[in-house]
């Protein structure tokens, strides 16, 4: 069993390293469409190879397949251009024709030779058939498939990536700066496209087309929602289709499933992992902004409570300018301790006297900015739109929390106002 396991390893791994790779520049291009299109697509280079050499394997099969699936590409170009369909229609309709074409020819030739030609593999592959086929190699037993096809390919597409590494990162993320620069990057991308479509061949007998999409793709979605530079992407990518092949076989062996569909799981598994722990994207990071936000405006609208109540006794309209712990809670609801206990542990707001707070000198800076946008974006607002004046406060008052003193200044330059449409003062910056 560990035997098994073992050569499982070495050919879902050496599945992974050069799909990861690449498809992390197919998804910078936003062409994940054409990695799927080009996974399928080169199913009738490998039937056209075979039946002209009787073998799956060998340069013609290769050449084959990275000329199908070029060829993918440009005739979907070329329909888009001639029939004005959509590029994602012209790429479907493509695609699925070559792809059905493969089936046919492969069915045609398995029965014309007698050949051991399995349409279902088309899908699925034969990893566990490729496992039982080693070599021994300094001790380990090692499956020929890894050493002679997915070895060599690991270690040109990892040559061709670091040599290009300029070209493709510039094509990647600035198409129009390439051709500028003269780089042609007409080229680097059929490049690519051929790349891509050399390494589906090399991996299609093992893990079929299923997961050759999963491969591609899965990884490097993973890898951009944790990262943002290209290198740390590529090596994410990488060790997320690794920790894929791993997780998958393991499955397999242990449950005794299909490993190429276990593996697909594992990638899946992996990235809906990724999106609640992403800290830019993830689903968990996007709540914890929500809620800070949430926070901070509640906090916000608390301190500007405290600062019109100092105006207000300043005024003579209130006898005192703290505030009662029970206009708190009625101001936030049932929260009011753990806001108390906040603004106290920042020190914004101090206890007056028994049951009395009252705003320190930082918390009444803080909240002095924060009637200050409240109060130039009324005025902003009644001189552009003519408002009536009860229906600036609500819009006022969602967007006081987001001014920043850049653009306070730059209102209060335009405005020239010293008070709002109510008649308040406009508190000073």
């Amino acid at each position: 069993m560990a035997d098994v396991l073992v050569a499982l390893l070495w050919l879902a791994i050496g599945c992974a390293i050069p799909c990861a790779v690449l498809g992390t520049f197919l998804v910078l291009r936003r062409m994940s469409l054409l990695g799927d299109a080009i996974s399928h697509a080169v199913l009738p280079g490998i039937a056209v190879g075979f039946l002209l050499t009787q073998q799956l394997s060998g340069w013609p099969v290769l050449v084959g397949a990275a000329a199908f699936g070029v060829i993918t590409a440009l005739a979907a170009q070329w329909l888009h251009r001639r029939t004005r369909l959509p590029e994602d229609s012209s790429l479907g309709v493509v695609f699925t024709a070559l792809f059905a074409v493969g089936v046919v020819l492969i069915t045609y030739a398995a029965r014309r030779w007698h050949a051991d030609l399995d349409p279902g593999c088309v899908l699925y592959g034969q990893l566990e058939l490729s496992a039982v086929d080693t070599q021994t190699v300094l001790g380990w037993s090692v499956p020929a498939a890894f050493l002679e096809t997915l070895l060599p390919v690991n270690l040109l597409v990892l040559s061709g990536v670091a040599l290009f590494w300029k070209e493709l990162q510039l094509v990647s993320f600035d198409y129009e700066q390439a051709e500028i620069l003269g780089f042609r990057p007409g080229w680097v991308v059929h490049g690519l496209l051929a790349a891509v479509a050399g390494v589906c061949v090399a991996v299609f007998r093992e893990v079929g087309s299923v997961l050759v999409l999963a491969l591609l793709i899965a990884p490097a979605a993973t890898a951009l929602l944790l990262a943002r530079r290209l290198a740390a992407v590529v090596v994410i990518a990488v060790g997320v289709g690794v920790s894929a092949a791993l997780l998958g076989c393991l499955a397999a062996v242990h449950y005794n499933w299909n490993t190429a569909g276990s593996i697909a799981v594992a990638l899946g598994s992996i990235f809906a992992l990724a999106m609640f722990v992403s800290p830019r994207q993830g689903l968990l990071a996007q709540l914890w902004r929500r809620a800070a936000l949430r926070w901070r405006i509640v906090c916000e609208d608390v301190l500007a409570f405290c600062f019109r109540v100092e105006e207000a006794a300043r005024q003579g309209r209130l006898s005192s300018p703290a505030i009662r712990a029970k206009e708190l809670r009625r101001l936030v609801g049932r929260i009011w301790p753990i806001v108390l206990w906040s603004l106290r542990w920042r020190g914004e707001l101090i206890p007056a006297e028994p049951g009395y707070w009252q705003l320190s000198e930082s918390g009444r800076k803080r909240a002095r900015q924060i009637v200050r946008s409240h109060r130039l974006w009324e005025t902003w607002l009644q001189r552009h739109f003519a408002l009536p004046a009860d229906h600036l406060h609500a819009v006022a008052e969602r967007m006081e929390h987001f001014l920043t003193p850049e653009l306070q200044a730059e209102l209060a330059a335009e405005l020239g106002e010293t008070h709002d449409p109510h008649g308040r003062e406009i508190p000073p910056a």
